[in-house]
């Protein structure tokens, strides 16, 4: 086990790549704090796999864009399990959105989209950040995306987002890394999750580019961050990671 006795926040956890994520650290041996917005049934069903296969969880509501939000999630998973050691910034709005030009795209939903997926990023970088400090040391993983290194058409803002989520990455390396906090990201390709089975027919999805002629699954993604979020990439930080069969490469 390559994460006993570490505790870790996984936003977006309810299902997904959230889901996947938070399991595969749990199975690693982390202690693992679920954390969601909304839905609550998929996130109690996400406690409940890791329970039953013997890990050790608990659940939290909160909208990583409100401040007050992030800070009482830090502070309940200190409260429930002594510390935070790692933190995964899953939680984002990618499902329901709907492909527009980008002057077609409605300004509340590009503040929405802004606002969850990086706004959400930092605040909840910064509300553990006072206990990996204290600690001096952390593991933070946020996840972009492959669109934003090849574009997607009708995605001008969650592209946008994902480019700030990088940039956020680098800027923040720079602040953490003397307080030894490592923070990274991973960059999914095209993932058979259940909010891109709601943006398309995930069937009819062309591999052909991709070396490795496949759909991405989310047990695909599991390893990388399980990587990073451990002691063997202590040295690593500021660094994108794409995981997405080669299909964009860099």
């Amino acid at each position: 086990m390559r994460l006993k006795d570490k505790v870790a926040i996984v936003t977006g956890a309810a299902k997904g790549l959230g889901r996947a994520f938070a399991l595969r650290l749990a199975e690693e041996g982390a202690r693992v704090m679920a954390v969601t917005r909304k839905d609550m049934d998929n996130l109690h069903e996400t406690v409940r796999l890791i329970k039953d296969s013997g890990g050790s969880a608990s659940l939290f509501q909160a909208d990583v864009a409100n401040e007050d939000q992030t800070k009482a999630m830090a502070a309940a998973t200190v409260e429930q399990f002594g510390k935070i050691d790692i933190l995964v910034n899953n939680a984002a709005i990618y499902d329901g959105i709907k492909r527009r030009p980008f002057y077609e795209i409605d300004l509340d939903e590009w503040d929405l989209v802004m606002a969850v997926n990086v706004k959400g990023a930092f605040l909840a970088t910064r509300a553990v950040f006072p206990y990996m400090k204290e600690q001096g040391y952390g593991k933070i993983i946020n996840l972009a995306s492959e669109v934003f290194f090849t574009g997607s058409h009708g995605f001008a803002h969650y592209v946008a987002s994902k480019g700030g989520i990088i940039g956020l990455t680098r800027a923040l390396a720079v602040e953490l890394g003397p307080h030894n906090i490592c923070i990274n990201c991973v960059a999914p390709g095209f993932t058979d999750t259940e909010a891109s089975r709601g943006l398309a027919d995930v069937s009819k999805y062309d591999t052909s580019k991709t070396p490795l002629r496949r759909l991405e699954r989310p047990e695909d993604l599991t390893g990388a961050v399980i990587f990073l979020a451990s002691q063997e990439s202590d040295f690593i930080t500021g660094q994108t990671l794409l995981v997405d069969g080669g299909r964009a490469m860099h």
